[in-house]
């Protein structure tokens, strides 16, 4: 019996494999080997960046929280651990939101915490100045 060499399970593997490389540059899109090679590499670049974007996000919303919470009088430590210490279970992610697009919602937060609206960082300044 003669040796079957392109069997349709490979071809189908291969195949498969030339459809995830589709738009990627040179040899790397039609030669299986260099596809395959470049799919690693995507695959682990895609793992990583997928944590860069996460850590990224995280700095942002910090630096939207802090921005707007410096403006009602605290800084972002501040009112992280006040949160915590009351036990608020919003998370970066919203209070970063709520900054940003509702305000006055984000200053009712800064209340509920104890902050008063009159304190301003300005203000402050300006008596430890005097």
């Amino acid at each position: 019996m003669p040796r079957a060499r392109k069997g349709t399970t490979t071809v189908k593997k291969r195949r498969k494999l030339l459809r995830q490389v589709k738009g990627f540059k040179w040899n790397r899109k039609s030669k299986v080997r260099r596809a395959r090679q470049a799919l690693l590499k995507a695959w682990t670049y895609s793992y990583r960046d997928r944590k860069t974007r996460k850590r990224d996000k995280r700095g942002l919303w910090q630096v939207k929280i802090n921005a707007a919470s410096r403006e009602g009088g605290i800084t972002y430590s501040q009112l992280m651990g006040a949160l915590k210490k009351q036990g608020v279970k919003l998370d970066r992610k919203i209070l970063a939101d709520l900054a940003e697009n509702e305000p006055e919602t984000f200053k009712q937060v800064l209340q509920s915490v104890g902050v008063k609206a009159s304190q301003t960082p300005a203000s402050s300044e300006e008596a430890s100045l005097e």
